[in-house]
């Protein structure tokens, strides 16, 4: 194992999407594992040429690490990281060694910050929102006038995920107010698009689509950060579908990849035009992987690693027609919380095929995210009608209720079924 090709992981998921030995599949390797302690649990510990679990996966508290790696091992072969939190890290620390594989900095820039992500695909002709960064700190008439005078405006982080620390402004004094304070050379301004919004996840390979499939949300991210549920399904087979995928086919080779996973989002208008809204270079999380693996067979997570270090996909199979969703309840959010009451699990809804339900007295103390939810379900149909109906069916009937510290004793685990 020592002509093994070596390779350093940043590593956040102690679930099924974390086993990078078996994303391996056999092939040769020696695995140098950086991990949060959450992650420890999905790891072949035994089989890690090292191991080093950490509080912090910060660039600058892993590259000393990562250069005693290399002194003792040899070069990586490559550095990958599968978080939102870590893909950038990953690139810097490839960059700073002088690793030939996995991800490069310039692409990885491409799909992190979002002005640059919008300029690429709008140099391609693709229709995007109309934004300006604020690095020369513009007031709120600047940017007014050079996004159309028009209301709602949107301000983002430029590199965050999860709708974390988006804004929505509409009128002068809000904007104005939002920029007060606001470090400009983290955030961008873009108008807002009215539309439903979709989501295309898949895979690349040689710079061809290997995978892909389009989804809508049922509400949006924005809407579950400020408590609401969110959700998304599958669109059927046909021309709406294919239309989509075409769409983010322009998008993806306007960015430059080659190989690698995505999730994409789209605004479709209600006119039918579709508006890039912005693509992350990972799989798409909540349920999204789950669903996939589900109802396609194809581990989303062990493709995106495969891609990022130069091995062949595992996944071979035809996308046949799948009808599917899924939906997610937050976590309260005002910590420490408990769950003081909740629904059963919906009657009738024969598409329902999996849950997880929070047990009453269960104590939340740390602040919600896509991966864990106050009420988890996943579903599967006829078609993307029937599975719609199911998902709006547990809406109208479930229910969960949280209340501010003073709580009983935890109740450890979930429901599920």
């Amino acid at each position: 194992m020592t002509d093994a090709p070596l390779y350093v992981v940043l590593n956040r998921s102690g679930d099924e999407f974390g086993e990078y030995h078996r994303f391996l599949d056999g092939a040769p390797a020696r695995m140098v594992y950086l991990t949060t302690p959450g992650g420890l649990p999905a790891l072949d510990q035994d089989g890690a040429t090292e191991l080093h679990v950490l509080d912090s996966l910060a660039h600058d508290d892993l590259l000393p690490l990562v250069r005693a790696v290399a002194d003792r091992h040899g070069r990586p072969a490559a550095v990958f990281g599968q978080s939102e939190y870590d893909i950038l890290t990953a690139a810097r620390l490839t960059a700073g060694l002088g690793v030939t594989g996995g991800y490069g900095l310039d692409l990885v820039s491409r799909f992190k910050d979002k002005p640059t992500m919008k300029q690429a695909v709008a140099e391609a002709g693709v229709r995007v929102p109309r934004f300006r960064h604020l690095d020369d700190t513009p007031d709120a008439d600047t940017l007014l006038a050079d996004l159309g005078k028009e209301f709602p405006l949107v301000l983002k982080p430029r590199s965050a995920a999860g709708s974390q620390g988006v804004q929505v402004v509409r009128t002068r004094a809000e904007l104005a107010a939002a920029l007060d304070g606001l470090d400009p050379a983290a955030y961008e301004c873009e108008e807002y698009v009215d539309g439903d919004i979709l989501h295309v996840d898949g895979v690349y390979r040689a710079g061809a689509r290997h995978f892909a499939t389009v989804s809508r949300y049922v509400n949006t991210c924005l809407d579950y950060i400020r408590g609401l549920p969110l959700g998304s399904v599958l669109l059927d087979d046909g021309p709406e579908r294919d239309r989509v995928t075409a769409f983010a086919d322009d998008c993806l080779r306007a960015l430059g990849l080659a190989d690698g996973a995505f999730h994409l989002e789209v605004i479709r208008r209600a006119d039918g035009e579709l508006v890039f809204l912005e693509v992350g270079l990972r799989p798409g999380g909540a349920q999204v992987p789950f669903l996939h693996a589900d109802l396609y067979g194809i581990d989303l997570f062990a493709e995106a690693f495969r891609a990022a270090i130069g091995l062949p996909p595992l996944w071979h199979g035809s996308r046949e027609p799948a009808a599917g969703g899924w939906l997610i309840y937050p976590a309260p959010d005002r910590i420490p919380a408990w769950i003081s009451d909740r629904s059963d699990v919906p009657d009738g809804v024969a598409e329902l095929y999996h849950y997880e339900l929070p047990a009453v007295g269960q104590v939340f103390t740390t602040p919600g995210s896509y991966d864990e939810g106050a009420g988890i379900f996943r579903f599967r149909g006829a078609d993307a009608a029937s599975v719609h109906r199911a998902v709006r069916t547990v809406l109208g009937q479930y229910q969960v209720r949280t209340e501010p510290q003073g709580h009983p004793a935890a109740t450890p685990g979930r429901h599920r079924g």
